[in-house]
């Protein structure tokens, strides 16, 4: 039936159509329970989403839709949409049939839209989305009629053009699809059938093509361009109408849509006969032009006699106007031909057909109702389904990798070539774009990061301020050792055999020899220097390269010949490198090519297909693989451009060889690379040495930092005891002279009892250099021990003597001058000992500003540093910086 029309123009009427009525179902129980039969409980909850969301389309659906908002058609068109995709999700996973193995249980019942009195039903997934697609396309037709086509409203007849194309291509997918599986299924409505799809689907058309007829008409377009429009607008109501006028769409409809389409069929094909009279009276061509006028009005009178019953007024009252038209100008033709052309007119069946043509064509809705994207049931995928992709996947995966081969084999072949013929080095040589070997060049940084041979000259300076400091600790520890024997050695001379502690020569015996062995050691750090320092004059030429920045400015020049016969050098480079060029965009390409070989295989999803599909799953599979064949050859053809252009490259490069003497230069460059790695290795020797001195002088440092430590507590202790035996050696004397002066006095008879006895104090003990952390306390009377075996007091018995040979307090070993034939000069650096507490009042700094890895002494002010005993010129016009690399670390 048709529906209302949306304009008073007598014009324009048009025809939509209803909506298949459904009668209720309920999918989700019965789908629910094949998944909880087929698969688990498990796999049933996690769908229970999807079979909600497919429950609640269903639902809707259902629900009689409001033909009159163009808001509430649009929600139903998106309804539809998503319906049938769901449907195709359905489709893949659930077999809907009355086989006692599949989902039996679900029967689908929908009303034909032409008769509503008449039904089919069927267990049958395809009847439900053949009659989804059938109300698409009505809900589209509706949509059509919604806008304003009538007076100027050019956007409005576009727009309902555009929505009576959609409803064609939505009927013209249910005819290709669906039409005939529904009706494989057991019983069908007519409304469904292939015959009845493809004449709405003319239909649909023929009235877009109207729409687009009457906007032509209204940009004021000419004669001709009018004509061809309307007639393809009859051609396509003459197709609806044959597809009416047989069975089974004969008996089916009502009268008043044949009479409609037969009315528009003849009304637009007499309005092309009348725009096409308009251009052959312009061109004077009057005898066809009264054929043309004929054959519309013919074709009018005709149709008003079969077909007027039941028509719409608007459209008879259109029909009639145009009558009007054609006979106006039929009557003048007549008489200009009669009084001046004298033309004969030929009979209208001697005529060439009206030319035709078409602005308008169905819509593709193969995309817009695509499955294949669908987020329903996607975790559900039948074994049969799986086993076939798996199988598919192998298929595709073979052929990327044999491809991928192809493609990593070219370009490996490709630089090996390259590398052979030494390009692009020799170009960018003769460009002045010099490169050495990756490798090389890292070595190359790595040591001018590190200062270069142009650094080695501070470095070694540190190492004689490193030995400068380490003789002066040394000699400051020998003077305080012998400053406190030669005061001893006073006091023995005064007091005679009152002097009765032990010599300090007894005491400082393992101190002295201590220092001995590090006097040596010092000696020995000398001889290692000076190697050092004559290797890095013996060497300075053939390090001083790596000092050259940029490092490519040692590299040999690749120069142009000095005398050319033909002057033809600038071709051959260029023709070279062209080829170059020619051959990285063969690369790139290669490169391209891979990538799309797996942006392919990523989007290659036949999933939904092969789900979907009845026939043999190889059928399938040779169909789709045959999209790579395409790629592939591009593969094949980038190969073999490749080699030819790789033996263009050799003969052009040989040529280039030829001219400009390569081979000298390269044998010049090769030497260079030699010259460069020889210096590396010579530098890195020199820089090992270095730090290995650098590492032994600071260890040094601390151990005679230490022993220094040692002796100034030795001596403070010695000196707090000769005070304390001074004061004891006078009073001794001082009673012995009172003792004498008695006996002279009283006949030698003594004046009391014995000799008073005074108690010694601590000062009197004898000294062990190894205990001085603890002030002395009183014991008993010094001089009643042995000298040569002192017993040790009581506040020193629990520690022992830090002169013993214990591994940790063992001097570094000495220096050992490296062997002429290699090896670094210096030993392993010694071991630090264990420290004492620094005594705050004791302890001496290395060095003013030096900061070791191992100090640990208050700083002091450079003032206070005692001088050298003896001063080493410096070689090197710079001074000794503080810090170094080495010191960084």
């Amino acid at each position: 039936m048709a529906a209302p029309p949306s304009s008073s123009s007598s014009a324009n009427i048009m025809l939509a159509v209803y909506e298949k009525k459904p009668t209720s179902v309920d999918l989700y129980r019965p789908l629910r329970n094949y998944v909880v039969y087929n698969y688990s409980e498990r796999e049933a909850q996690s769908l229970d989403d999807d079979l909600q969301t497919l429950k609640s389309m269903r639902a809707d659906l259902e629900r009689s839709p409001a033909a009159s908002a163009s808001d509430s058609l649009s929600s139903r068109r998106d309804l539809l949409q998503r319906y049938y995709r769901a449907l195709s999700a359905v489709e893949s996973r659930f077999p809907i049939s009355p086989d006692k193995d599949h989902v039996n249980s679900i029967t689908f019942v929908w009303h034909d839209a032409f008769k509503n009195k008449l039904k089919a039903s069927q267990q049958n997934v395809h009847l439900e989305k053949a009659a989804v697609l059938f109300n698409l396309g009505a809900v589209y037709s509706q949509i059509g009629l919604t806008f304003d086509r009538a007076g100027g409203s050019i956007e409005g007849r576009k727009q309902a053009s555009h929505a009576f194309i959609a409803a064609a291509g939505a009927f013209a997918f249910l005819r290709d699809n669906e039409s005939t599986k529904a009706a494989m299924g057991g019983s069908a409505t007519v409304d469904l059938s292939v015959e009845c799809a493809g004449m709405l689907e003319r239909l649909m058309l023929a009235q877009a093509q109207e729409c687009v007829f009457e906007n032509t008409i209204a940009k004021g377009s000419t004669p001709g361009v009018c004509a061809k429009i309307s007639r393809q607008v009859g051609i396509y109501y003459e197709e609806a109408l044959a597809a009416l006028s047989v069975a089974p769409l004969k008996e089916h409809f009502d009268k008043n849509w044949f009479s409609h389409v037969q009315l528009k069929a003849a009304l637009f094909y007499a309005e092309a006969c009348y725009r096409c009279s308009l251009e052959l009276h312009e061109k004077e061509e009057i005898a066809e032009e009264i054929a043309r006028l004929k054959s519309g009005v013919n074709a009018l009178s005709e149709v008003k006699k079969s077909s007027a019953k039941g028509a719409a007024p608007q459209l008879l009252d259109a029909i009639n106007k145009l009558e009007g038209n054609l006979n106006r100008n039929l009557e003048r033709a007549m008489k200009e031909n009669d009084r001046v052309y004298l033309m004969r007119v030929p009979p209208a069946s001697s005529l060439p057909p009206l030319p035709a043509f078409s602005l308008v064509k169905s819509m593709l809705m193969a995309e817009i109702l695509d499955a294949s994207k669908e987020k329903m049931f996607t975790s559900l995928v039948p074994d049969s389904s799986a086993k076939a992709l798996s199988r598919y996947t192998e298929m595709v995966d073979e052929i990327i990798r044999t491809q991928a081969e192809k493609l990593q084999q070219g370009s490996e072949l490709a630089r090996v070539r390259l590398k052979e013929m030494d390009l692009p080095d020799s170009i960018l040589a003769l460009e002045g774009n010099f490169t050495l070997p990756t490798t090389l060049k890292e070595d190359v940084e790595a040591v001018q990061i590190c200062g270069g041979p142009a650094g080695l000259e501070a470095e070694l300076q540190q190492l004689r301020d490193l030995r400068r400091v380490n003789q002066e600790l040394l000699v400051q520890t020998e003077e305080l050792l012998q400053k406190e024997a030669t005061e001893d050695a006073q006091f023995r001379s005064q007091f005679g055999t009152r002097w009765t502690r032990p010599q300090s020569s007894t005491l400082t015996k393992n101190l002295q020899d201590r220092l001995n062995r590090f006097a040596a050691n010092l000696k020995q750090a000398a001889d290692s220097d000076a190697r050092i320092e004559r290797s890095v004059r013996d060497h300075s030429a053939l390090m001083s390269i790596l000092d050259r920045r940029p490092i490519e400015s040692a590299l040999p020049t690749l120069a142009r010949p000095i005398m050319s016969l033909d002057a033809n050098e600038d071709a051959i480079v260029g023709s070279l490198k062209q080829s170059l060029r020619h051959l990285e965009t063969l690369g790139a390409q290669r490169a391209g090519l891979e990538d799309m070989l797996k942006e392919m295989k990523r989007k290659d999803d036949i999933l939904p297909k092969l789900m979907a599909s009845t026939g043999s799953y190889e059928d399938l599979f040779r169909k789709e693989i045959t999209k790579y064949d395409h790629i592939c050859e591009e593969i094949a053809q980038n190969i073999e451009a490749q080699e030819q252009l790789l033996l263009q490259i050799q003969a052009q490069n040989d040529e280039f060889a030829a001219i400009f003497n390569l081979e000298d230069y390269k044998a010049s460059r090769e030497k260079s690379y030699k010259q460069i790695e020889a210096a590396i290795a010579k530098y890195r020797e020199i820089k090992e040495n270095v730090n290995e001195g650098l590492k032994f002088y600071v260890t040094l440092q601390d151990a005679i930092t230490n022993i220094k430590q040692q002796c100034s507590d030795f001596v403070m202790t010695r000196s707090i005891q000769c005070r304390d035996m001074i004061e004891d050696v006078q009073r001794q004397m001082a009673n012995f002279g009172f003792q004498d002066k008695n006996a002279a006095g009283a006949y030698n008879y003594p004046s009391g009892g014995p000799p008073h006895q005074i108690p010694r104090s601590s000062s009197q003990q004898q000294v062990n250099p190894g205990n001085m952390a603890q002030p002395p306390r009183p014991q008993t009377s010094y001089y009643n021990q042995h000298p040569e075996q002192p017993t040790m007091p009581g506040g020193y018995t629990h520690h022992p003597s830090p002169y013993g040979t214990t591994p940790q307090q063992q001097p570094p070993p000495p220096y050992h001058a490296a062997a002429p034939g290699g090896g670094p000069p210096y030993p392993a650096p010694p071991q630090p000992q264990q420290q004492p507490p620094v005594s705050h009042e004791y302890g001496q700094p290395a060095y003013p500003g030096w900061r070791g890895p191992y100090y640990n002494a208050p700083a002091q002010q450079p003032a206070t540093h005692p001088r050298p005993p003896y001063t080493i010129p410096s070689p090197s016009p710079y001074p000794p910086p503080h810090q170094s690399g080495y010191y960084k670390q």
